[in-house]
């Protein structure tokens, strides 16, 4: 019956067709094997055409968005190469870039930063809430771009680009709608999704669009049901964009999203052992989300070699967070924190013919909040602070410039500098010895560069580069308290500094007709890392531990990608991921070298996609994992999520397709996990579905 009500409510929520305007446009264009000239791309803070960039970068664009209908941005990246997706609960979702996630990956919304000071090294809540409706285009940056964004831009930048009305292909007035329907029976889940765009071409569009999805219980293959992994979320958007004459326009910009009871099963009663994990103690663990945000943009566009462009944003970002936990002897945890982020931003662009300059400025100012009340046997107990210290604020201001020189008609440099301040205070937290309150006021400076040099021929380009990149501490890291992996309680570090990475890359990109190869090869070096170590001291039964700057290590890696056309509407894709990563910690017997926690194992991906046009495609994926063995030590005690000896590789295959069936009526269908493989990604939660069907309806008009 939900079903039934969602799709009727959705459905009667578009409008019709008006009689003014004929609102069709041509059709979008077919993707080819040999596009990548034409993606333009910003998340170099430019927009530019993907094959001039000296970077390694892999872009999801609105089709593959709209035929694969992604849950979530992070299952929206899960083909790409050098990424591998941690969910610790079906409704998170952290990727790993090159070996790094959470607060060591930046996540930027239409170039405004999406991370907070709250961010853990595993924050694999946050990527997760984001609708994915909303998206026109994912860009990843992989590798190391603190030098045009400063700190936590070390595994990689995610760009996501936001959906406004098409106002550029159309003439006159417009009104047009969307409904999109995704059921699927691997989670038992329905998402609705409605849209409504009007406007008048050339001149200003409006968009906006609800979107409710229901999640049930995962179904598992040899495990059956998941019991208590479905979740409930919300979210509403709006987006206006104005041409205001002269190069001017304007963009006003707003999400809001709700997760309801998301429940992290691995630590409770509930979830089901995998291959040797163990059953967790928790009576009940939820999660409750809401986030807002909203930007307001003003941008220039000019022919003048000077300031060839100008881009101004205001923006500002609340997230609200509340967690209940019931311990196994019924002891109840109330925790909660509150997050209020105000940043501005200024890019400019100027290009005198064989140098080209983008230089800006990026500044922040972050307050937070925190909760916490524990109830036993009746006796409630408020606590000094929640998940992180109270009364807290982060501020951050960066100021860069990157140059491009064309040394010869082939040979580009492309040098970029960044000075970065950040400052930090706690309120109220408690002492990791004594208990009682204390405050914390801390400030540092970073100056990051990057130096990359590029030879560009008619069918290739090579580069080799050279990063610097850091990240600072940020609340999370200093003020944090509570439990982290299964047996380890996490309390306040005081003495931290800044991290360092040091990265050399060499890449490749080649086009010859029908056949796109790239490549790259990278090694980064861990200086002054921040890790998780023992104190020497137990809490409440647990491990306490602290971050520290006690580590250095390196992380290695090597990524191939390829596609060709092999036969007219036949395209042959596929991309590996070699990777290793190893730290040294101290410990009382001296330093131990092992590796870095949770660094993905030999993956691939294998796509053959079928296009003969007027709407009908189809497609057949492998995508294969080796077992995850290289753990460290505290992935050996996170025995609730990752097996004894490792997490078991996997062989995944799957088939999808689509039709147009109707004017305006696209319909998708998966048919995923054929092989009924037993799996999850490493370091998860929870397994995947079993063999499942996916089916999405796009009514357009």
């Amino acid at each position: 019956m939900k079903i039934h009500c969602i799709l009727a409510a959705g459905l009667a929520a578009l409008p019709a067709a008006p009689a003014f305007a004929d609102a069709s446009t041509s059709e979008a264009p077919e993707p080819s094997a040999n596009s990548a000239d034409r993606i333009i791309i910003t998340g170099t803070r430019s927009k530019e055409a993907l094959d001039d960039q000296p970077y390694a970068i892999s872009v999801v664009d609105q089709t593959q968005i709209e035929r694969e209908l992604p849950r979530t941005v992070p299952e929206a990246l899960t083909q790409l190469p050098g990424v591998l997706i941690q969910k610790t609960a079906s409704g998170h979702g952290s990727p790993y870039i090159r070996g790094f996630t959470g607060n060591r990956t930046l996540l930027v919304i239409d170039g405004v930063r999406y991370n907070n000071a709250t961010f853990r090294d595993g924050a694999n809540e946050y990527f997760a809430q984001i609708d994915t409706f909303t998206l026109d285009q994912i860009e990843l940056i992989a590798g190391p771009a603190s030098a045009l964004y400063g700190s936590e831009a070390v595994g990689g930048v995610l760009n996501l680009i936001t959906r406004g009305a098409d106002i550029d292909d159309t003439v006159g007035l417009f009104l047009r709608g969307e409904q999109t329907v995704r059921v699927s029976n691997g989670d038992q889940s329905i998402a609705s999704r409605t849209a409504v765009e009007l406007g008048e071409g050339s001149k200003w569009g409006f968009r906006t669009g609800a979107t409710i999805r229901e999640y049930g219980d995962i179904r598992a293959a040899q495990l059956g049901r998941l019991p208590e992994s479905g979740y409930s979320e919300r979210a509403l958007d709006a987006r206006l964009d104005v041409a205001l004459g002269s190069g001017w326009s304007a963009t006003v910009d707003h999400q809001s999203l709700w997760q309801d009871d998301v429940p992290r099963t691995h630590s409770t009663v509930f979830s089901v052992p995998f291959a040797g994990t163990r059953r967790g103690t928790d009576l009940q663990r939820d999660k409750d989300h809401g986030r807002a945000f909203t930007y307001v943009k003003v941008r220039r566009d000019s022919d003048q070699p000077a300031l060839t462009s100008l881009e101004l944003t205001l923006s500002h970002q609340a997230r609200r967070e509340e967690e209940l936990r019931v311990l196994g002897s019924a002891a109840r945890i109330d925790q909660s924190f509150v997050s209020d982020l105000w940043a501005f931003n200024a890019v400019a662009s100027a290009d005198a013919g064989e140098f080209k300059l983008t230089y800006g400025l990026d500044l922040s100012h972050e307050t937070i909040d925190s909760a916490r009340v524990d109830t036993d046997q009746g006796v409630s107990t408020v606590r000094l602070q929640g998940p992180v210290g109270t009364d807290a604020r982060y501020d951050m201001a960066g100021f860069f410039v990157r140059g491009l020189a064309d040394i010869t008609s082939r040979v580009v440099l492309d040098g970029s500098l960044r000075l970065s301040f950040v400052d930090a205070s706690v309120g109220q937290f408690a002492d990791p010895v004594t208990g009682l309150a204390r405050s914390f006021d801390q400030a540092w400076s970073d100056l990051s560069g990057s130096l990359r040099l590029s030879y560009l021929a008619d069918d290739y380009s090579v580069w080799a580069a050279f990063s610097r990149s850091f990240r600072a501490p940020n609340i999370a890291d200093i003020s944090r308290f509570g439990r982290s992996r299964s047996s380890e309680i996490e309390v306040a570090s005081l003495t931290l500094e800044p991290e360092t990475f040091d990265t050399f890359e060499l890449g490749y990109r080649g086009s010859f007709g029908a056949l796109n190869i790239g490549a790259s090869a990278y090694t980064t070096r861990l200086n002054n890392y921040i890790a998780t170590v023992p104190t020497g001291q137990l809490r409440d039964g647990l491990t306490e531990v602290a971050k520290r700057n006690a580590a250095s290590g390196y992380v290695a890696g090597i990524e191939l990608s390829v596609d060709a056309e092999i036969a007219e509407g036949f395209v042959l894709s596929g991309n590996a991921t070699w990777l290793r990563g190893r730290l040294t910690l101290p410990t009382v017997a001296g330093p131990v070298e092992e590796p870095i926690s949770r660094i993905q194992p030999l993956t691939g991906n294998l796509r053959l996609t079928w296009e003969p046009g007027n709407g009908l495609w189809a497609l057949a994926e492998l995508a294969l994992a080796d077992r995850a063995d290289k753990l460290s030590s505290g992935d050996l005690l996170d025995v609730e999520r990752i097996p004894p000896g490792g997490t078991p590789g996997y062989v995944l295959f799957g088939i999808r397709g689509g039709a147009r069936i109707g004017r305006g009526v696209d319909l998708t269908f998966a048919f995923n996990n054929l092989f009924d493989d037993a799996y999850r990604t490493h370091g998860s939660g929870n397994n995947e579905a079993g063999r499942h069907v996916m089916v999405g309806l796009q009514l357009s008009m």
